[in-house]
């Protein structure tokens, strides 16, 4: 894709994705991370019904540690890989613990250290919790950044260092929640929505089907309502 239509392809995802953030519930960068590692093979739907309850119970680091493996597991049974979660959350706890005074790492090498943490969360992580501008490459991501001709990337990190290329500098702090967003609800998998696709003059997916460009606004929960500690 041309550097032009590129920059006008995140411009119009600006316009139909007004709130470009992450829908994982969370308060804090510590409840962010939980979250982040519990999506891994999930949805983030199915995260939000378990993560009230489980930060209510456990609010902090330390709080996990005391619980133990088994109590985190009952929580969160109903996620997939729920038992290799769990036990990889206390250690990443005792870690924080530990290591951070309980506080999350800045840095992707002692992020990408903790147990379930791999690249991709880390890049969330880097990106939602403390603003830099980089890439995390989901299957959203990967999909929708190779089909509209973003990329040509044939694993995620191929497609992350591409997209850091190609990404003018205005767009690349958003650039990773617009393409998730755009992949979940538009641009999707089965069946990509090109008819309400904002950005349907500016891909280039050989078999879109163009129609009109009603920008489909990505409408967000309202999270106001969580609980406060």
């Amino acid at each position: 894709m041309h550097q032009r239509k590129i920059n006008s392809f995140f411009q119009k995802l600006s316009e139909a994705i007004p709130a470009p953030v992450t829908e994982l519930i969370h308060r804090n960068h510590f409840e962010l991370l939980i979250a982040v590692i519990l999506s891994a093979q999930a949805t983030d739907k199915s995260v939000n019904k378990v993560t009230p309850e489980l930060f209510g119970q456990y609010p902090e680091p330390q709080d996990f540690v005391e619980a133990g493996k088994e109590s985190i597991l009952a929580t969160i049974k109903t996620i997939g890989l729920a038992k290799t979660k769990s036990a990889n959350i206390i250690k990443t706890c005792q870690i924080l613990v530990d290591s951070y005074d309980g506080e999350i790492p800045q840095t992707r090498e002692e992020l990408e250290k903790l147990p379930g943490v791999g690249r991709k969360t880390a890049n969330v992580i880097l990106n939602t919790a403390f603003g830099v501008p980089v890439i995390a490459v989901d299957t959203h991501v990967f999909r929708v950044a190779n089909r509209t001709g973003l990329t040509n990337g044939k694993n995620p990190l191929q497609v992350e260092e591409q997209l850091m290329q190609v990404v003018p500098e205005k767009w690349k702090k958003d650039a990773h929640h617009f393409l998730v967003l755009h992949g979940r609800y538009v641009c999707k998998a089965k069946a990509p929505m090109c008819e309400q696709c904002p950005t349907v003059k500016e891909c280039e997916y050989p078999d879109k089907k163009e129609g009109g460009e009603e920008k489909k606004r990505v409408r967000k929960k309202d999270h106001s309502k969580l609980k406060k500690r």
